[in-house]
């Protein structure tokens, strides 16, 4: 079920919204609504990315070389 939002902005960024709507061939709510999406991914995968950088600090976390990848997937020449 969807559910409604409303949100006021200024003048100008309604402006821009309508512009950038028309431009990429959409309606302004699928518009903002995409874009929404894409800010809310973005702020989930820079939110696991430091939290992967916090865990590697605190040594619960190591990288590998990719000569250790393919030694431990037996990919070696």
């Amino acid at each position: 079920m969807n559910k409604r939002f409303t949100l006021d902005m200024p003048e100008e960024m309604h402006k821009l919204v309508l512009q950038y709507a028309a431009e990429a061939g959409a309606e302004p709510d699928a518009y903002l609504l995409e874009m929404i999406e894409e800010q809310l991914e973005d702020a989930y995968f820079l939110r696991r990315a430091q939290e992967v950088l916090e865990a590697r600090e605190r040594g619960e976390s190591r990288t590998y070389t990719l000569d250790e990848v393919k030694r431990e997937l037996g990919l070696e020449d």
